[in-house]
Formats: structure tokens, sequence, C-alpha cells
């Protein structure tokens, strides 16, 4: 497996009452990244210690076609879609410089 260049992490505290519906948004929307050839997956994670906290976690080939989907109209339509539930938002970049996976005979 090709270690990712690029790693996007948004943090995003949703309405209280309104997660349902933010999650069925996020899946209806999602091939809107996934489907970019340049993005490498997209994940949804829901915090377990802080209430209406979600993170949204994709892997991109590298920043500068990450930085062109974002400024792309896909973009723009996904994110006005997924405004409506979210109370705030915060973003960080990164660039993968590491990672390991388990070993192929180990449980999973």
């Amino acid at each position: 497996m090709t270690t990712p260049g690029f790693r996007v992490l948004l943090k995003m505290h949703i309405h209280s009452g309104m997660e349902d519906e933010f999650e069925q948004a996020w899946r209806s929307v999602g091939a809107a990244v996934t489907e970019h050839p340049a993005n490498l997956g997209h994940w949804l994670m829901r915090s377990t210690s802080e209430d209406s906290v979600y993170y949204i976690s994709s892997d991109w080939v590298d920043e500068r076609r990450f930085r062109e989907f974002e400024e792309s109209w896909e973009h723009g339509e996904h994110r006005a879609l997924l405004h409506p539930y979210r109370e705030s938002a915060t973003i960080s970049t990164m660039h993968v410089v590491g990672h390991l996976l388990k070993s192929a005979g180990e449980a999973r």
C-alpha cells in the first residue's frame, strides 16, 4: 500500500439533535470526494468524548491536487449541503511522513 501524501482532518460541531441527519447528508454527498481521482479515502468518525462532534478525514495523492479539489464547484456544493448541520468547524492539513500496517498474518 502506498503511503498517502496528504491528509485533511476536519473537526465539526453539529447542532444538537441533527446528528442522524448530518450522517445521512455526509453519506449522500460523499461521492463528491471519493470520485475525485486524487482522493484515496474518506472517513466519518463520531467523537466518544464530546457530544455532537465529528471528525472527517480524507487522504489525497498530494497537496496540490487537494487544493484543486478544495477550490472546485463540486466541493462548494458538498460544503453547502453540510453547512446547515454545522455549528462550527476547524480544518487541519498535514503531510503524511510514514505509516505502519499490521503484518498479513496478524488478526485485524
